[in-house]
């Protein structure tokens, strides 16, 4: 049985391990995206409510993380990164976490998740290319792969560009 809970500190070793194991054959990925995860829990954007563990016999097998972004005055969330074991790839365990970190969002106040992912993946979820909200990446990125999902039901077009947490490195 999946069980999916708000992760703790007793917790980060597990995660930090899932995460590495997750991307080590990932398509896209720096390689650091564990101690991307080790300073964003040090940020200002970190959302403890938003940091989100699945759990399969009592194993921690999937880790999601949802920070504060900024798009000119409005507050939304960045969606990185999503984990979870090889072996338990393709069980629906990330789309799982995406849907209770939305809906923890949405609880929380929050309009807006932002993504740079596989659009084949992510818009299973609900995500477009950002474009169709105004929202611009600070780099350079297809817009098939730059996404957003708006949990409001008259979403207003956020015409800027994203200003991710310092953690992520981007200048």
């Amino acid at each position: 049985m999946l069980i999916i809970r708000t992760e703790q500190k007793e917790d980060y070793a597990q995660v930090y391990h899932v995460i590495i194991e997750a991307f080590k054959s990932a398509k896209h990925s720096d390689g650091n995206e564990q101690d991307l995860v080790v300073k964003l829990r040090k940020s200002q954007s970190f959302v403890p409510e938003l940091s989100l563990v699945a759990i399969v016999d009592n194993k921690i097998v999937g880790h999601i993380l949802f920070t504060k972004a900024m798009i000119n005055t409005t507050e939304v969330l960045a969606l990185a990164p999503l984990s979870v074991l090889p072996e338990f790839q393709k069980q629906g365990i990330g789309q799982a976490l995406i849907q209770e970190g939305h809906k923890i969002a949405q609880n929380l106040g929050y309009n807006y998740s932002i993504v740079l992912g596989d659009f084949s993946y992510y818009s299973k979820a609900g995500y477009v290319p950002a474009s169709q909200y105004g929202i611009v990446p600070p780099f350079d990125v297809a817009d098939e792969n730059f996404m957003a999902i708006s949990f409001d039901n008259n979403p207003q077009p956020l015409n800027g560009v994203i200003k991710y947490d310092d953690a992520f490195g981007i200048v």
